[in-house]
């Protein structure tokens, strides 16, 4: 008997968690997956497209091609390139014979209106990161350090049950004395519990996550609606006719008023404003579907911890309007699993206790291990009936 004492003990100590005061949980991850891909593409993939043009212009030089008249000088056609280039405006004639100036400025501006883009998409991350962050983490500490401390109690509860067991002669002073910690509510984790009821009346984090990600589909909006009315406009412009008399050739009476040229970047344009459009298109989708994550709670990872003895934020109703910090703090727990050691444990108690043949006497994991360790999870008959002949 005492060797089964011995391996139950055994047993009870390798299910006890690490002390982990020393590392602090360096780990933790303060921004959600798809936030960190919405992050990446939002800002990397302008930076990316921006290289592209800029890497297209050095390497194939001017970015315009003028067809200048054939006994210009070198100078000359040179200046013409020049002002061509700093003008990009495309001169139109009427009906009427008057001149129309159509600006092709969205060309000259591409690269660093990529940049302004990725640097607009940058400040939801920086809002986060400044106004959330500290008090998210703090969050996460506390709440999956308790976590862990109330599946450790529960071990430890055990492990003295045990104790008892073996040290009473009477088993009727055990199982009075458990019966009577159940019935009055001795295992509850009141700073833990409160400590969730506070966030559930919080509205700090939820109103950060809803503002970054507002942000992210305001400036979306602005880059559909820049790219529609200015990219859009000179999308198909390849050749424009440039006004040249001006500057070194004002004074030449021989020089032809327009010349035309040719746009040798159109094709990087197009590809830019149709690939910035599709990107922007399929992240909308993820970004909403971000946000619909505020509005149900992640119950799957409350039920596991409706195994620790009276942690009951579910079945005492504690779950109201989904759109608080508490939903959002479960969100980055469901996050941040692989920190939460004691959640694998109680997951594994969990799908075995379903598997157990005394299911109704197991609801906890101080039952279950109760159990494993070797001891009844309820009150034997024989017990049960000696102490109803004693009242009776």
């Amino acid at each position: 008997m005492s060797l089964a004492h011995t391996a139950a003990e055994y047993m009870l100590s390798d299910a006890l968690l690490p002390d982990r005061r020393g590392s602090r949980l360096k780990g933790l991850r303060l921004e959600l997956p798809l936030d960190k891909m919405v992050k990446f593409i939002t800002v990397g993939f302008p930076l990316l497209l921006m290289s592209l043009a800029f890497a297209q212009e050095f390497s194939s030089g001017s970015p315009i091609s003028c067809f200048a008249p054939s006994n210009f000088s070198v100078r000359q056609a040179a200046y013409v390139d020049s002002s061509c280039w700093d003008s990009l405006a495309h001169h139109m004639q009427d009906k009427a014979g008057q001149y129309k100036v159509k600006s092709l400025w969205p060309h000259k501006a591409l690269p660093y209106s990529l940049l302004a883009l990725a640097v607009a998409m940058y400040l939801p991350v920086l809002l986060w990161q400044y106004v959330a962050v500290p008090s998210l983490s703090s969050d996460l500490l506390f709440i999956i350090s308790e976590l862990d401390k109330s599946y450790n109690r529960s071990i430890r509860l055990v492990q003295h049950m045990l104790q008892i067991r073996q040290k009473s002669s009477d088993p009727h002073v055990f199982w009075d004395e458990l019966e009577k910690a159940r019935k009055e509510r001795y295992f509850e984790f009141p700073l833990l519990e409160r400590y969730l009821e506070c966030k559930q009346r919080s509205h700090w984090l939820v109103a950060t996550y809803l503002l970054r990600n507002a942000l992210l589909l305001l400036f979306t909006s602005a880059t559909y609606l820049y790219l529609g009315h200015f990219h859009l406009d000179v999308f198909f412009q390849e050749e424009f006719s440039c006004f040249i008399k001006t500057g070194l050739l004002h004074e030449e009476t021989h020089v032809p008023e327009l010349i035309t040229c040719r746009l040798t970047s159109l094709s990087v344009f197009q590809i830019v404003s149709v690939s910035s459009a599709a990107i922007y298109t399929i992240l909308v989708p993820v970004i909403i579907y971000n946000l619909t994550r505020l509005c149900r709670w992640d119950k799957g990872l409350l039920s596991i911890y409706e195994m620790l003895p009276a942690f009951d934020l579910l079945s005492r109703k504690m779950l109201g309007c989904p759109i608080n910090d508490l939903n959002v703090i479960l969100l980055f727990l469901r996050a941040n699993i692989s920190e939460l050691i004691s959640f694998s444990w109680l997951s594994v108690l969990s799908v075995l206790k379903d598997t157990t043949t005394q299911k109704h006497n197991i609801d906890t994991v101080v039952d279950f291990m109760t159990f494993v360790a070797g001891l009844e999870p309820s009150k034997p008959k024989h017990l049960t009936q000696h102490t109803y002949d004693e009242h009776a």
